[in-house]
Order: structure tokens, then sequence, then C-alpha cells
């Protein structure tokens, strides 16, 4: 006959019983029936929040239980067995509910530190927030600042969550990112579907130690002009550029000069502009503490686990050192790609030079501008650059007037090999970066810009890889917090046979 264990005649749900009853019982009152419908929410949400933790400890207490009757001996991550139990040891976890304790078994061997199964089998973190919480935390933070979301956690959860806490838990949220993509396999496309690679580079506010050493020591020798404030034209120091990398797929979408600039005299409704090519299976990437290469090597990555045979168009705003960046990565893999600048960039330069020779928001100005990007449009760059020059002279522009001027042909020709859009509009390729000028005003100007916000450099990691993963066309969030989760139960719960195998990260 078995022995009788007094622990199971308690009913371990008995106070969530009992809240509930009392919950129940207070809801029939006469003093709830003349309450608003916003104050009954208030007060179920508060005791409601309350018999959720307290089920929940009943089956924490429930689990200990069973814990305790388990048998050893237990054998530890470094191989070793610990043949001595020792039941009745807690430890708190805070959760969506509130705070509960998890008391469980402890298995010990002289000279070993102490193994607990029961932490293995309910997968707890190593800190105090549970997995639930790192969650909320992560939504939060990647929508607002860091006290908005604890503000946010607090009305949901109670008080169980600091905003140093908040930040911990994101930075460590985000580490998977890397080893999550380099798992997932892209869906394949029709061969005549074109692979866009866009790169763009933003700053971002740095704390003193999160700066570059040459822009902090820049920073902290600069001479200025006006003790109180920036004077025109000095700049502050205190950013360190976030380089961006997007890919995505576009069906060829076939256009003419004329669909992207419209005529001087106006398009008439007998020939209405063609829609571009629309972006699909958009990724992103960004890094503020890894080099441009780094980022720039893991689009070319992503790109190569999409397709090895189809057209690879490299979008970008024609600074230097991205483009020996880009030219450098895909001769190392010997990938042929076409590198086209972005319509918008050129125009700003024809814009410019345009105001050398036309007053501002003028009808004249408008049409000499129309008349030179179609020009560019039709693959007749050198052509342009050589009016603009020829017009300059003429007209004997100095000063203001002839460096803009000057600067829209040094710009033309110096990138004569990047302005084939007439090969790309024939072919339906897309001619502008709107994509990645878009991720960078919403990954990092929505939300690293907020006013005040001075950034360190794991935070500023986290929250960009972060938001970059909830922008990405896939919906990759939730399965990458699985793959997070799962890969972090390793980490801390590593089995004996798996001591001679190292983690990929």
């Amino acid at each position: 006959m078995e022995p009788y264990d007094a622990l199971d005649a308690i009913d371990v749900f008995a106070a969530a019983t009992s809240a509930f009853e009392c919950l129940k019982g207070t809801l029939a009152t006469a003093d709830t029936a003349v309450l608003a419908h916003h104050e009954l929410e208030e007060l179920i949400e508060a005791e409601g929040r309350e018999l959720l933790r307290l089920l929940f400890q009943a089956h924490l207490d429930r689990r200990e239980r069973a814990d305790h009757h388990d048998v050893g001996p237990v054998r530890g991550r470094d191989g070793r067995v610990r043949s001595h139990c020792e039941p009745g040891h807690s430890r708190l976890l805070a959760c969506v509910f509130g705070t509960v304790t998890v008391t469980r078994t402890a298995w010990r061997g002289k000279g070993l530190t102490s193994v607990h199964p029961a932490d293995a089998a309910l997968s707890l973190p190593a800190h105090l927030h549970s997995n639930g919480l790192r969650r909320l935390a992560v939504l939060e933070a990647v929508r607002g600042s860091f006290d908005l979301a604890k503000a946010a956690i607090d009305d949901r959860c109670g008080s169980v969550l600091g905003k140093r806490q908040a930040e911990q838990l994101v930075a460590r949220a985000a580490i998977d990112i890397d080893s999550f993509y380099r798992q997932q396999v892209p869906l394949p496309a029709s061969a005549s579907t074109t692979l866009v690679l866009q790169f763009d580079g933003k700053g971002i506010v740095m704390r003193p130690e999160g700066l570059r050493p040459a822009t902090l020591k820049a920073h902290l020798t600069q001479q200025r002009a006006m003790r109180t404030r920036i004077a025109p034209g000095e700049k502050p120091n205190r950013k360190r550029m976030a380089t961006l990398g997007c890919v995505f797929d576009a069906d060829p979408a076939l256009r003419r000069p004329h669909d992207i600039i419209a005529p001087p005299d106006g398009r008439t409704s007998l020939r209405p502009p063609r829609p571009g090519p629309v972006a699909r299976a958009k990724w992103l990437t960004g890094s503020v503490i890894h080099p441009p290469e780094h980022t720039i090597a893991a689009a070319f990555d992503q790109a190569e686990a999409r397709d090895h045979a189809r057209t690879w168009l490299v979008l970008v705003d024609g600074a230097r050192h991205q483009l020996d960046l880009i030219e450098s990565e895909s001769a190392r893999r010997g990938i042929e790609v076409t590198v086209l600048l972005d319509i918008v960039h050129v125009s700003e330069y024809v814009w410019a030079a345009a105001h050398a020779f036309h007053a501002v928001g003028t009808p004249e100005a408008e049409a000499w501008v129309a008349g030179h990007l179609t020009t560019i449009l039709h693959g007749q760059a050198a052509r342009a650059a050589a009016e603009i020059t020829t017009e300059t002279d003429s007209r004997g522009l100095r000063g203001a007037k002839r460096d803009a001027a000057d600067a829209c042909v040094r710009y033309l020709t110096c990138h004569l090999t990047q302005l084939h859009y007439d090969t790309a509009l024939a072919r339906g390729w897309p001619i502008a970066t709107g994509a990645i000028e878009g991720a960078c005003r919403h990954l990092i100007g929505d939300r690293l810009e907020i006013t005040g916000a001075r950034w360190g450099l794991t935070g500023a990691e986290a929250i960009l890889k972060l938001r970059a993963l909830n922008d990405n066309d896939n919906g990759d969030f939730d399965a990458y917090l699985r793959h997070h989760l799962a890969r972090e139960h390793q980490r801390l719960y590593l089995s004996p046979d798996q001591n001679n195998y190292d983690l990929t990260a």
C-alpha cells in the first residue's frame, strides 16, 4: 500500500477558486449595479489579472509536487551525477500576470553546482522576467520610447518591469536575428523577376562611448564659434552612421521617360503614366555596430539565397565609398550586378543647377529640369552634362550659381556608367531607392531619432534589427521569437551529450 501524502489533500487551485468566487460575488452586488461600463472594465481587469496570477501560481505549485516525487540521480550539463535531492528551492518569476514563485527540487553533489530539472522543463529564463514579458517589451519598445514601453507594460501587467530591465530584455531578444535568417529559405521567383538590392546610411545620435574613435575625438576637441549653441555650418559630431540594406523581388513593369517626368507642357489624358514595379518579399537589415561592408555582405547573402540566375540590380545614391564596397563584394563572389543611381538623387542635382539659371519656383525652372531629366532618362546623361556646361559658359555664371551647375555636371560625368535609365525602363526595372529611403525614415527616423534620444551601441543595434525584422514582408517576427526562445533554452539547458557541439550564433 502506498503511503498517504497529506499534500495531495490540499487543492492547489483553492486560492484561485476563492478569488473567482469573490469576483463573481462582487459583480453581483448592488454596489456594482450602478457602475458605468468603463468602471466595470477597470474592476474586472484588476481583479482578473490577480485571478490569472493565482491560476498560474497554482499550476506551478502542482508541478512542484510532481517534481518532488521525481526519482534521481540527475546528470548536469557537465556530465557529472548529482545524487542528493533537496526540495523546496524557490525563485521568483515576473510574468504578464504579476510575480509568482517557482518552487522546485535541487539535485546536488559535493563540490558541484545544483541542478534544477524543473527549470529546464519550464524553460525558465536566467533572469527574473518571463519570456512573455520579453515579447511584450520588444513589441512595445520597437514602437516607441522605453519610457512609453514601460508605461504600457505597467498598464497591462502591473509594476513588474523597470525601464533598464526593459532595455536589457530588448537587447537580449535581438541576439539571434542573424542566425535566424541564415536558416530561412526564401520563396523562389521566376527568371524574369528582378532581384533588387538597395543600400543607404543614416546617422544616429550616440552617447560619447558609442561614437567611433575619430568622431569622438572631433567631438571632444571641436572649437566652437559660440559657447551656447552651434554656429551655421558646424557639426556637433554626435552621430554614428548606421548602414541599411534592402533586398526584394520586382516583376518587370515597362515604362517610358514621360511616365517618370511630365513633359514641360503637361500630360494629356490620352497617355496616362504607367505604374512602376512593385516591391515584394522585402527583406531589411541594418547595423550601427558593424562597418558598412558587413551590411552589404549580409544583403548579398540574402540575395544569393534567393537566386543566382536572375538579374541583380543594385540601386544606390552615388556615395563613392558605398559603390567601391558593392563592386568589391560582387567581384569577391563572382556575381555580375547592374548598378543604377537613384533618379531622385539625380533630380536634386539637376534642380540645384536649374536655380542657377532660373528663379526658384518659376515655370521656367520646372521646364528646364523636365527637359534635362528627360534627356538623362533616355540614357544620354553625357549630352545633358555637355548642354549644362555650354549654357553655364555662355551665361558667364560665377560664384554659388557656377558651383551649383558644376556640381551637377561633375555628378553626371562621374557616374555615367550608372545612369543607363533607358535600359532600366525598357526592361521594367525600378530606378528609385524608395524602399531603402522609407526604411531609413521608418527604422531610424521614427524611433532612433525621437526627441532627446541618445543611444548606446547595444540598445541602438537591438532596436534597429528588431524594427527591421518587424518591417519585413514575410511576417518573420513571431517565427523569430520562437527561434530565439528555442536557442535560449539550448544555451541555458545544454544537455550532457551536447557538450561537444558549439551553438552557432
